[in-house]
């Protein structure tokens, strides 16, 4: 009710508070209702004067929506995108520069030189398979595998125009492709066999999750959050691999929007989701990896603590994803997708 509240308001611009005269608080955020929805009630009660509306939409959404309301800014804090779309946005002018009080808790590589945006959350990306269709033994071990014809058909793949996961991913292989060669060409090549393997490109990540476990496609890249949720969680029947050469750890931010016409009130909010409390109860409730380094692990579940032992980064240039990601992503819709799709 209350997202969908603030979608009418945000489409009349008329915004400013809501109906029991409390300040109505906007945060844009791909972080799902579960998480969303949780921090709302903790907040709206530490703080009962303020009311926090909150729209769901996928993080490069999130982006293009804050562009087109940079004149006349609608949202008042951006909780959630990779490092990369932060990035983007500081480089554009649209967020506001905020220190929080436990900036030293986060390494340089998660945190804008001129505090735009600091890191929240880490966001490992994965191979997902149904384990009712895949044994663990043969699903793939490394991101090069997913190209095996074996796959042809049974891969799905959220539409990455709209994803910040997906862009993130796309975006490292052909990083690496230009770091290795000097060309984006060989990340392109890939991207082709994988269309080649792609069954479809899905709308959204429930859509994403509802296929996956009806087993209309067996194979999958996303964020290990997000599965492991779905595995423990909900019981649905998928599992995940770390890729063996190395992953994208992803630095999922949190940023005041330049304009805001809630300051104070988006300094409170963006203190409050990011406190050690915050933090540990989305690590345990929610599967969300904390970025604050200090965090002793032995607080946070034991999953994430096996995680720490398996991931291996792979190294991404933060600047050319900045500068070029855009022009790679309209290069693979524009020429890649569904060039190769079931041929």
């Amino acid at each position: 009710m209350k997202r969908a509240l603030a979608l009418t308001a945000l489409a009349l611009g008329l915004l400013s508070c809501s109906s029991d005269k409390r300040t109505v608080l906007t945060v844009y955020s791909p972080h799902g209702p579960e998480l969303l929805g949780s921090l709302e009630k903790s907040f709206e009660k530490a703080h009962p004067d303020i009311d926090v509306q909150w729209v769901d939409m996928g993080s490069q959404e999130v982006l293009d929506r804050i562009r087109a309301e940079k004149d006349n800014p609608q949202a008042d804090v951006w909780f959630g995108a990779p490092a990369e779309a932060f990035d983007r946005a500081t480089k554009e002018g649209l967020l506001e520069p905020y220190i929080p009080t436990w900036s030293n808790a986060v390494a340089v590589e998660g945190r804008d030189a001129g505090d735009h945006w600091y890191g929240t959350y880490l966001t490992p990306e994965v191979i997902a398979y149904n384990t009712q269709v895949v044994r663990r033994e043969d699903a793939p071990k490394d991101w090069d595998e997913v190209l095996d014809p074996k796959w042809k058909g049974k891969v799905l793949i959220r539409d990455p125009i709209a994803s910040g996961t997906m862009r993130a991913i796309f975006g490292a292989i052909v990083a690496r492709s230009v770091t290795q060669t000097g060309s984006p060409e060989a990340g392109y090549e890939w991207l082709r066999k994988l269309d080649a393997n792609t069954r479809e490109y899905v709308l959204n990540p429930t859509i994403l999750y509802q296929k996956i476990g009806r087993q209309e496609g067996v194979i999958t890249l996303w964020d290990m959050p997000d599965i492991a949720t779905l595995k423990q969680r909900f019981n649905i029947s998928v599992d995940y691999i770390i890729p063996s050469s190395g992953t994208p750890l992803l630095v999922d931010g949190i940023a005041i929007v330049k304009g805001t016409k809630h300051p104070k009130e988006a300094k409170m909010y963006y203190e409050f989701v990011t406190t050690p409390e915050a933090m540990r109860d989305a690590a345990v409730n929610h599967l969300r990896i904390p970025a604050r380094t200090d965090i002793p692990q032995a607080d946070l579940p034991q999953w994430i603590r096996d995680a720490y032992s398996k991931i291996k980064p792979m190294p991404v240039d933060r600047k050319m994803m900045a500068g070029h990601l855009d022009e790679w992503m309209r290069y693979w819709d524009a020429n890649i997708r569904n060039s190769r799709r079931g041929k």
